[in-house]
């Protein structure tokens, strides 16, 4: 599918920017023992290993249906995004780890010009990331690029406190720098939950639409007398809807069925991403 060839393309363009980055971040701050920098490096690459997994997910979710998953594999996405969840929370416990020995040792980072240069630089090319990857995932109503975006956003917030700490440092605050990577494992930590808590929504088939809305719609139809036991699951862009409507029981069998084909496709109509409907036909009270 086109979507999801799109989606691959912009994963891979990121994943080369964030492999970048990271590389940056993680050499610099190792050759000046500092930690705060070391630490958003490894974020950094985490974003990477998270696009590996985006674009794998997305080759599975591109497949067609089949015997074996008739509503397709569009939920291979949304486990895609919990497993980018999952390694974040092991980046958090890392950090946390590297941060309670750097409070024992007590070890002076080395400061120089270049390394303000550095997370500046990184910064830029973040902030531009993010936002054509939040647009393109808007656009294409992409959970994986979503997701990415929210993780790739919070390396922002991330380097910009590896500033604030990198200056503590210069003007003789060494304890900053284990401190600063303790807050980079909460945003991290954040970001996993933020993630997790959004994408179990569409693995547990949560509703995503309001049903008095799909009612609303379907009695819109000519010959819908009412509606009930609505269902609706799915994401952004791949919606199912299940409903009954009440018609005329004097109605011949065709005329009910006709209907029945007019509220698909006055639902499709009203509410963008609907992959398919579901209209059971019963009889009702004429009015």
């Amino acid at each position: 599918m086109e979507r999801y060839a799109k989606i691959r393309r912009i994963l891979i363009l990121v994943l080369v920017l964030n492999l970048a980055v990271s590389f940056a971040k993680i050499v610099y701050g190792s050759i000046t023992n500092t930690l705060s920098m070391q630490s958003d490096g490894y974020h950094s690459l985490f974003d990477g290993i998270s696009n590996i997994v985006g674009i794998i997910g997305i080759q599975i979710a591109s497949r067609p249906p089949d015997e074996s998953h008739p509503y397709g594999h569009q939920k291979y996405e949304t486990l895609a995004s919990v497993f980018i969840a999952v390694l974040l929370v092991f980046v958090a416990f890392e950090i946390i780890s590297q941060s309670v020995e750097r409070f024992a040792t007590m070890t002076t980072p080395e400061i120089t010009t270049l390394s303000f240069v550095v997370m500046i630089v990184t910064i830029g090319i973040n902030l531009a990331v993010t936002t054509y990857e939040k647009r393109k995932g808007e656009e294409l109503k992409s959970e994986v690029l979503i997701a990415d975006s929210m993780h790739t956003r919070s390396d922002i917030y991330v380097s910009l406190s590896v500033i604030a700490g990198l200056l503590a440092i210069k003007f003789g605050y060494p304890i900053v720098d284990p401190l600063i990577a303790l807050i980079i494992a909460a945003l991290i930590g954040k970001a996993a939950i933020d993630i997790i808590r959004s994408s179990t929504g569409v693995l547990c088939d949560e509703a995503p639409l309001d049903n008095d809305f799909i009612c609303d719609i379907a009695k819109e139809v000519p010959g819908v007398l009412d509606c009930h036991k609505i269902r609706t699951r799915g994401t952004v862009g791949d919606y199912y809807i299940d409903l009954h409507i009440w018609v005329n029981p004097e109605l011949h069998v065709s005329e009910a069925h006709r209907i029945s084909h007019m509220v698909t496709d006055r639902l499709k109509e009203k509410i963008e991403g609907v992959d398919d409907v579901v209209v059971h036909i019963e009889p009702g009270k004429h009015k």
